[in-house]
Order: structure tokens, then C-alpha cells, then sequence
């Protein structure tokens, strides 16, 4: 499913224009990455978790010279699944 299909279902689901559910998932979406943004994590009853982890410095290899190379420290999100999603997945 993608972002155009979300909103088809949204519109649907809660006989909303096409417009205005854009706009609510786009407020979502911007609402979790400021949260991510910050560091902090965000919990959502029922579906899961997205969480802020770091990634620590590492030793790569340039893929054109194969010369070592430090690859910096980053962050990154990672979603959990609640219980009930893994149960679907699952079933």
C-alpha cells in the first residue's frame, strides 16, 4: 500500500474528500518525523512503535577503490509491530 492508497482508504473509511485526508495523514506523518526528529519515541496503541536508534562509527570500504573508509556515526528509525500486528502477520 502506498501514500495514494492510504488516503483513498482514509477518504473512504471517514467520508472525507480526497484533500482533506491527505492533508490528516500528511499531519501525521509530519508529527512523527518532528517527534523522531528530536529523539523522542513515538507509541501508537495498537499498531507499534517508532523508535530513534544510533548507529555507531564504522570501518567500510570505498566500493571503487576498496580503500578503508569511516562511516559516521547516524540515526535511524526503527518500527516495532504492537501485539496485535504480529498476530495479523502471523495468523
Amino acid at each position: 500500500m502506498n501514500t495514494s492508497e492510504l488516503i483513498e482508504q482514509l477518504a473512504q473509511d471517514h467520508k472525507l474528500s480526497r484533500v482533506k485526508a491527505k492533508r490528516i495523514l500528511n499531519s501525521i506523518f509530519q508529527a512523527i518525523t518532528e517527534s523522531a526528529a528530536r529523539g523522542d519515541q513515538v507509541s501508537i496503541s495498537g499498531f507499534g512503535r517508532f523508535k530513534v536508534a544510533t548507529r555507531p562509527e564504522r570501518e567500510g570500504r570505498n566500493p571503487t577503490t576498496g580503500a578503508p573508509i569511516t562511516i559516521a556515526a547516524s540515526k535511524k528509525v526503527v518500527f516495532s509491530p504492537s501485539k496485535p500486528v504480529r498476530e495479523a502477520l502471523n495468523a
